[in-house]
C-alpha cells in the first residue's frame, strides 16, 4: 500500500509540472482556487492545523476571521504550486517584472564584497520564485537544502526542478550537508535557507507569537563559523502576478557570548523578524503542519512542505 501511495503521489506531481505549466494563465490560476476552495471546505487536518497556527498569529481574530484567513491561507498556498509548476517555462524578464524587491542592497553589498551570505526565510508566499529571481536577475548561484522526500523519485523531481532554477540542492539528511554550505559560504558563496520549523527536534527554542517554538540553528551557527552574513527575508504576495520581497539588514553575531548562547540570539533574531512579515501577511505563511512545542505530538513524523 505504502508503495502504490508513493507511486501515486509522484504521478500527480509529476502531472502537475508535465500539464499546469501548458494551461492558459488564467486557467491555471481558476484552477488553483477551485482546488484550495475545495481542500478547504473539506476541513481536514492540514486546513484545522492551518487556522490553529493562524490562531495564534491573530489571538484577536474570531471565528469568521480565521475562517476567511484560513481560506486565503489555502488559496496562497495553491497559488505557490501553480506557480511552481509553470515557473520553469518563465523568461528571465517575467521573473525580473513580477518579483519586487525592498532592501535588495544589503545582500548585493555583501557578495560585492566577496564575504559569504546566508538568505534565512519563513514558507512565507512562493520561496522559489524568490529564488529564480537571485539567479535570474542577479546572475548569483546559490546553495540550498532539502528535505529528502518520499518516494525517491519525488524527491528527485524537486532536485531537478531546483536545479533548472540555478539552485545546488542538498539533502537535509546524509551529515554532509552543513560541511559544503560551510565550503560555499567560505569562497563568498550565498547560501538559501527556509528557516522557520525545525524537522530534527534538536533546534533552538525561540518565543514566537507569544509562545515557545523551535526552529533551526544552523544558519545562525554557519554565520558564526564562516564569517558569513546572515539575511532575514520575508516575502508576501500581491495582486497575481505580482509577489514582493523584503531583505532586512544583516543580523551581527554578538560579541559575548558561548557559541550556544550566540545561536540563540542570532535565532531569535530571526524568529523576530518572520513574525514581522508573519504578522503583516498570515494568509500567505503555509505552514499546515504543527510548530509550537505545546501542539507537538512526539509521534507525529516532522515533515516540511516542499
Amino acid at each position: 500500500m505504502s508503495r502504490a501511495s508513493d507511486r501515486v503521489t509522484d504521478a500527480l506531481y509529476g502531472l502537475g509540472w508535465s500539464t499546469v505549466k501548458t494551461l492558459p494563465e488564467p486557467v491555471a490560476a481558476a484552477l488553483g482556487r477551485t482546488i484550495a476552495d475545495t481542500v478547504w471546505k473539506r476541513r481536514g487536518p492540514s486546513v484545522l492545523r492551518l487556522e490553529s497556527n493562524l490562531a495564534r498569529v491573530v489571538p484577536d481574530a474570531g471565528p469568521e476571521r480565521l475562517a476567511a484567513l484560513s481560506k486565503a491561507g489555502m488559496r496562497s498556498y495553491m497559488r505557490y504550486w501553480m506557480e511552481s509548476f509553470r515557473l520553469p517555462t518563465w523568461t528571465d524578464e517575467r521573473v525580473a517584472a513580477d518579483v519586487r524587491v525592498e532592501g535588495d542592497h544589503h545582500l548585493k553589498d555583501v557578495l560585492e564584497s566577496g564575504r559569504g551570505a546566508i538568505v534565512a526565510l519563513p514558507h512565507l508566499a512562493n520561496w522559489d520564485l524568490a529564488g529564480a529571481w537571485v539567479t535570474r536577475t542577479m546572475g548569483v548561484p546559490f546553495t540550498t537544502v532539502a528535505e529528502r522526500l518520499k518516494p525517491e523519485s519525488l524527491f528527485d523531481r524537486f532536485v531537478a526542478y531546483r536545479e533548472s532554477l540555478g539552485m545546488e540542492v542538498l539533502p537535509h539528511t546524509g551529515g554532509s550537508a552543513f560541511g559544503t554550505l560551510a565550503r560555499r559560504l567560505r569562497a563568498g558563496g550565498l547560501v538559501c535557507l527556509v528557516a522557520d520549523r525545525d524537522l530534527s527536534a534538536s533546534g533552538i527554542e525561540v518565543d514566537f507569537f507569544g509562545s515557545r517554538a523551535r526552529m533551526p540553528g544552523g544558519s545562525a551557527l554557519l554565520a558564526q563559523q564562516t564569517g558569513a552574513a546572515l539575511l532575514p527575508v520575508n516575502l508576501w504576495y500581491e495582486a497575481s502576478p505580482v509577489m514582493r520581497a523584503r531583505i532586512h539588514p544583516p543580523v551581527e553575531v554578538p560579541g559575548t557570548g558561548t557559541r550556544a548562547e550566540k545561536t540563540s540570539v542570532m535565532t531569535q533574531a530571526l524568529a523576530d523578524a518572520f513574525a514581522g512579515g508573519i504578522a503583516e501577511h498570515p494568509e500567505d505563511w503555509h505552514m499546515l503542519q504543527r510548530l509550537w512545542l505545546e501542539d507537538l505530538d512526539p509521534r507525529e513524523p516532522r515533515r516540511g512542505n516542499e
